[in-house]
């Protein structure tokens, strides 16, 4: 299996100069900064289906279920063409294995979504998604999406680079052999990420691995990514940060010093009211995982989900 982590873009967020203006919206943190770790594959919609550069803009009109996409000023319908053009894009993207896509804010034909719909009558509506985006998402309900503009907001760049993340090693673990012990192994080091997003879904999917041996091999592994990338969607919080990470301290109850816990707490607190963020008690988590040699902790995902130099929890 190819070992890089593959990501589908907007090609004008690289900075080619596609757009309909003949320019582009090079994004740099998402090029310099995302992609020493992200093998980027663009995608121009607009050009790929045939159409020119530059070109005149063009929006969706209509029905909100069923937009067309309409040049705005001479009123040319291009929504059949984007629509055999996409259905045939998302199944070629299939053999690319993409484990996320950064698409384009506001554009109708790769904009996630709050993409302007226009009417008979009345202000445009944010209620659309682009004709490319929607096809896409459809066929891949669990591949992490967002669009760029979205990507400034510090919780929801942290919640999508860590979903990228496991999904590549989920990958990694289908790509070997389907034996319960592996899928247990797996489950044990995604225990705390997964209680950091969504209790339920960590109970649903402990409940799952433990009858693992009772069901059927496709069944097991269709259900468990799916719960997996639902759970992943859940943004974690502050209150449910420190839950994780008090029950992380329940580990090292008999092991720190009075002055560590009360460090920890202290640091906490100070987690809790918004003074430091997400990385300063994780750090010193981190730091107790080594002193105390936690072997159970040190493989928890939720401690290190993505590269440390990415500084996203930084952030939150």
């Amino acid at each position: 299996m190819d070992q890089s982590i593959k990501i589908g873009i907007s090609s004008c967020l690289l900075g080619q100069k596609v757009r309909y203006d003949g320019g582009h919206k090079l994004d740099r943190y998402i090029r310099d900064t995302l992609g020493r770790y992200f093998r980027f594959v663009p995608v121009c919609p607009e050009v790929e289906c045939g159409l020119p550069v530059p070109r005149e803009a063009m929006r969706l009109v209509g029905d909100v279920d069923a937009p067309r996409l309409v040049t705005t000023r001479t009123g040319v319908d291009h929504t059949r063409r984007m629509r055999d053009w996409a259905s045939r894009r998302v199944r070629e993207l299939e053999k690319e294995h993409l484990c996320g896509f950064i698409f384009k804010k506001d554009s109708p034909s790769s904009g996630m979504s709050r993409v302007k719909i226009y009417g008979d009558q009345g202000p445009a509506k944010r209620i659309g998604s682009g004709l490319f985006a929607k096809a896409f998402m459809e066929r891949y309900p669990r591949i992490p999406v967002e669009d760029d503009g979205r990507l400034h907001d510090p919780q929801i760049r942290e919640n999508f680079i860590e979903r990228i993340f496991a999904l590549k090693r989920w990958r990694a673990f289908l790509a070997g052999a389907k034996k319960p012990g592996r899928l247990v192994t797996f489950h044990t080091g995604e225990k705390l990420l997964l209680m950091a997003h969504s209790i339920p879904h960590y109970r649903r999917m402990g409940k799952l691995v433990a009858n693992v041996r009772h069901l059927s091999s496709e069944s097991l592994y269709d259900t468990y990514e799916d719960l997996l990338m639902s759970a992943l969607r859940y943004k974690p919080t502050p209150a449910k940060h420190i839950n994780v990470l008090q029950h992380i301290l329940g580990y090292f109850k008999k092991l720190l010093t009075a002055d560590e816990k009360k460090e920890m707490l202290e640091i906490l607190d100070n987690y809790r009211n918004g003074d430091v963020p997400l990385i300063v008690p994780i750090t010193l988590v981190n730091h107790y995982v080594r002193k105390y040699s936690q072997p159970y902790l040190a493989g928890q995902t939720y401690l290190h989900p993505h590269p440390i130099d990415l500084q996203l929890r930084n952030h939150v």
